[in-house]
């Protein structure tokens, strides 16, 4: 059975679909991989346009972007032919939220080391617990010295809500990475950015497998 990883946050701005693409395409590499965009900016389905039109190859991913009624089925379907499906749900509690996050293994929360992050997060989580489906914060786009980010960490554990170990920096190769359609272990796998990431993916993986 598939693994599905909804990512999701009502608030826009927390790197919400950088996190999706960089998640596939990491996977990509020894999995059968599929991305979902059902949120209206389509910022995912530009970002898999960009990777189609590069001239040199890229690890393959299946990619669609239906939304509203036909959601649900359509996950099913890309369940059924995939280990792995992304999905980049809306930045807001609709339908299609609703939906993305009930078809989920797990849902993955980003949160900027903001109160306002925090804060939206804490509908999202609300949503996952009413949807029965389990969830997980990570902290995103982390300064490299921030008093906040620990404060914010330590509310969260605090209040026991589910934040991964792992965290993302505000690193540049994530966005250089998304602008040329790849993901930062393609564009520059050696780098910190890359190293964070596969750390976030080991630890989700240990979560669904």
């Amino acid at each position: 059975m598939a693994i599905v990883i909804t990512v999701a946050q009502q608030k826009g701005g927390t790197g919400k679909t950088t996190l999706a693409a960089n998640l596939a395409a990491a996977l990509a590499r020894d999995r059968r991989v599929a991305l979902l965009d059902s949120d209206p900016q389509r910022s995912l389905t530009r970002w898999h346009e960009t990777r189609s039109a590069r001239s040199a190859p890229t690890v393959p991913l299946t990619f669609s972007d239906v939304s509203g009624w036909r959601l649900t089925a359509e996950l099913d379907r890309l369940k059924r032919l995939h280990d792995v499906v992304l999905v980049d749900s809306p930045p807001q509690i609709d339908t299609d939220a609703k939906l993305a996050v009930r078809g989920a293994s797990l849902v993955l929360v980003p949160v900027q080391p903001s109160a306002p992050d925090v804060w939206a997060a804490e509908g999202t989580l609300k949503l996952a617990r009413e949807e029965k489906r389990p969830a997980a914060i990570v902290l995103n786009r982390v300064p490299p010295v921030s008093r906040l980010r620990d404060a914010i960490a330590a509310d969260l554990t605090a209040r026991k809500l589910p934040l991964l170990a792992a965290s993302l920096g505000n690193r540049t190769g994530f966005a250089s990475a998304f602008a040329e359609g790849l993901g930062v272990s393609e564009a520059a796998p050696r780098s910190t950015a890359a190293t964070e990431l596969r750390a976030l993916l080991d630890e989700l993986l240990g979560m669904t497998s």
